[in-house]
């Protein structure tokens, strides 16, 4: 083989390690089935599934293209009533498995992920911005610099404060709202007069979900310690219920 089709091979080898970019895991270790979705942001494509059934002790993997950036959360209490499918927490309302496009309805937790290109620096968190409904942790596999597990291991739902919680048919709290979605307001939502860091410092409500789960985002600015990078093309492991 020439010197020329060696190169050629190399680098459509290359791009094509490019454009599957990562592989993301997910494992269910709730006690109860949960059904994960996928959004994929910036108008790009979805991935070739955005929601799936995911059982007590069950595994199942996505592939990523690259670069990607979007987000995966687990909906929970979810039925099938009369061709319509729904769910009791972070429903995407598409009436089906796939959210097909679709994000969470809050309150949920999410895991979101920006993975780059060419072994480049990925961004991943997990946020408890939108609320909280399952305890989840992200941890790159492989890669290279930091590459720390960020997780929310505890259920916050068991310290919901009263004006915060969701609650199901059985009076159970099912998921804690963050206090922009409870109250709708400037000053819990960071927005309006309160857009920067400086004018919306934490609130008590954002301080429960700080204290419970320190290496998650509990709201729009808490950047410090709630963002985490990895580079050189990790895979990520996605757990509920770490």
């Amino acid at each position: 083989m020439t010197t020329t089709r060696v190169a050629l091979c190399l680098s459509f080898a290359f791009l094509f390690y490019v454009a599957q970019g990562a592989k993301v895991t997910f494992t269910n270790n709730c006690p109860y089935t949960v059904w994960p979705g996928t959004l994929t942001g910036d108008q790009k494509p979805q991935l070739q599934t955005t929601g799936f059934e995911l059982t007590t002790g069950a595994s199942n993997s996505v592939d990523l293209p690259s670069p990607w950036s979007g987000r995966f959360w687990a909906r929970t209490g979810c039925s099938n009533n009369n061709g319509k499918f729904s769910c009791a927490t972070a429903d995407c309302a598409s009436g089906q498995v796939e959210c097909n496009g679709a994000g969470a309805i809050p309150p949920a937790t999410l895991v979101e992920i920006t993975a780059a290109s060419n072994g480049e620096q990925d961004f991943y968190d997990v946020s408890n911005v939108d609320g909280f409904n399952v305890p989840m942790s992200v941890t790159p596999q492989g890669g290279s610099g930091e590459c720390k597990t960020s997780s929310c291991p505890n259920n916050i739902n068991t310290v919901c404060p009263a004006d915060l919680q969701m609650k199901g048919s059985d009076g159970s709290v099912i998921a804690c709202k963050s206090a922009c979605l409870a109250f709708n307001k400037p000053q819990y939502c960071c927005t309006g007069d309160f857009n920067t860091a400086e004018k919306c410092p934490p609130t008590k409500y954002s301080e429960v979900f700080e204290q419970q789960c320190s290496d998650a985002y509990s709201y729009a600015f808490d950047d410090k310690n709630s963002t985490f990078t990895c580079s050189s093309n990790p895979d990520y492991a996605i757990t509920f219920c770490p």
